[in-house]
């Protein structure tokens, strides 16, 4: 098979997060994908099987795990995909459902695309499970943000939503990878999701990865497709609205998401980004 290798949420090499793309995975075996997944090293590659005419679909890999939805290989995938035949409208069918994606060019020739995520859901965090949550992180009650209360937020994958209550606390990453991991496996959570407001539509994220084998993720799409969820559930912005998540910064790897969230409750959050093509 044929395995690209792109960078979302970047137009430089050296910034956003790589991603593994198999643009014709058709009767690769999921051993195998799994198996190519481990090899590349990156947080998730995504593996395309076409069942039409822009309908394609599409599973995800993390070193150690399959992953219902990811969203910086979702933006990799469709920009590699437009690269060879053209920019427009596609149809991927997740296992987390039916997610479109759009690709434009844009003035400088890059191409841009944007997914619209599933119907995004938000619960509370049961008490215990918050404070082990907490301790795995090596925080205390007083570096949380009270204005941004914790969640789990769901569109495409679930992930707990810990707001910092300053830029030096969520600058400290360092958590107990073990205690963390085996908490987030317990609860199905594909990445914690460790945010700060800078303004009312500019935030900051980090966000751990264990389960998958991975200490942090560059840019994290899916999660701020949930992030933007959760903001509309709990009316911390006022809707129409656009926000800007930034991540990787800490990790030498600068990220821009872009997060549209519509007024409608229930109704998909957009997530937009470039990327671009990587070395073998």
């Amino acid at each position: 098979m044929e395995i690209l290798r792109y960078s979302a949420f970047s137009a430089s090499p050296g910034g956003g997060n790589p991603a593994g793309v198999v643009l014709d995975a058709t009767g690769v075996a999921e051993s195998d994908m799994l198996a190519v997944a481990a090899e590349i090293g990156y947080s998730e590659t995504a593996f395309v099987v076409p069942a039409a005419d822009r309908v394609l679909d599409i599973r995800y890999f993390s070193p150690l795990v399959e992953v219902p939805f990811c969203g910086h290989a979702t933006i990799a995938t469709a920009v590699a995909y437009a690269e060879r035949h053209g920019v427009g409208e596609l149809a991927l069918r997740t296992k987390a459902g039916p997610v479109a994606v759009s690709t434009r060019s844009a003035a400088d020739g890059a191409v841009v695309a944007t997914l619209v995520s599933v119907p995004p859901r938000v619960e509370p965090i049961d008490a215990d499970d918050l404070a082990a949550l907490v301790r795995a992180l090596r925080w205390s009650a007083a570096d949380l943000d009270p204005a941004l209360p914790p969640r789990a937020a769901y569109a495409g994958a679930w992930h707990p939503v810990i707001a910092a209550a300053d830029r030096g606390r969520l600058a400290r990453l360092d958590y107990d990878m073990p205690a963390l991991a085996e908490l987030m496996e317990r609860r199905g959570w594909a990445t914690v999701d460790l945010v700060w407001r800078e303004s009312p539509t500019e935030f900051h994220a980090r966000n751990p990865f264990p389960p998958g084998g991975v200490v942090e993720d560059p840019a994290t799409g899916a999660a701020a497709a949930a992030f933007g969820g959760y903001l509309r559930e709990l009316g911390l912005v006022p809707t129409p609205c656009e926000i800007v998540v930034h991540q990787g910064h800490d990790m030498g790897r600068p990220s821009r998401i872009e997060v549209a969230i519509p007024a409608e409750p229930g109704s998909g959050i957009a997530v937009t980004g470039s990327a671009v093509a990587l070395a073998p």
